[in-house]
């Protein structure tokens, strides 16, 4: 008898090797948006950190200064009324890069970008009745939201030091991740 083809033996181990490989690539996105997830939460504390670090060599806050000499290098004024509003969003990651607090090439007129690609500022605001100064992660996938949120805070979209524009609970879409500064 001469018959051509595949047996079952061997159809079995191939649909191994193709579920393994699967399953290999699956847990390797989780482990990339994992790494990405802490790379947002590391950039929060760089930003609060640098933020602190101006005030205390400068004794002024970034991109609310109105002094173009500080620091040395800065191309724009703030309004100096202790909030940072209107464009000195801008002018805050020109100020920590130019005191040499941030790296990154920031001329008050560009933000920079978080892992999940959409843009990062520092704003003056009241949201669910909070005021405060936050850093804001604007388009964050709603399900990492929500681990951050439950994870460093209370897992409520519009309660505590971590909130978001809109319910995140549901885990679907993207939201504006706001951490108080």
């Amino acid at each position: 008898m001469n018959s051509k083809g595949f047996t079952l033996v061997e159809l079995a181990i191939v649909l191994v090797i193709i579920g393994l490989l699967i399953g290999g690539i699956l847990k390797g996105q989780q482990l990339i948006k994992q790494a990405k997830i802490k790379r947002l939460v590391k950039m929060s504390d760089e930003i609060r950190a640098a933020w602190n670090a101006f005030y205390d060599k400068y004794n002024l806050i970034p991109g609310d200064e109105n002094n173009t000499s500080l620091p040395p290098g800065d191309g724009h004024n703030g309004n100096g009324n202790g909030y940072i509003d209107g464009n000195e969003r801008f002018y805050v990651f020109e100020d920590l890069a130019k005191a040499g607090l941030i790296s990154g090439d920031y001329d008050g007129t560009n933000l920079p970008k978080h892992p999940f690609g959409g843009n990062v500022d520092v704003y003056y605001a009241t949201y669910n009745g909070k005021t405060a100064h936050w850093i804001r992660f604007f388009n964050v996938p709603a399900e990492v939201c929500y681990q951050i949120d439950l994870k460093y805070d209370d897992g409520k979209y519009n309660s505590g030091s971590i909130q978001g524009n809109r319910d995140y609970s549901n885990r679907t879409g993207t939201s504006n991740l706001y951490i108080e500064l």
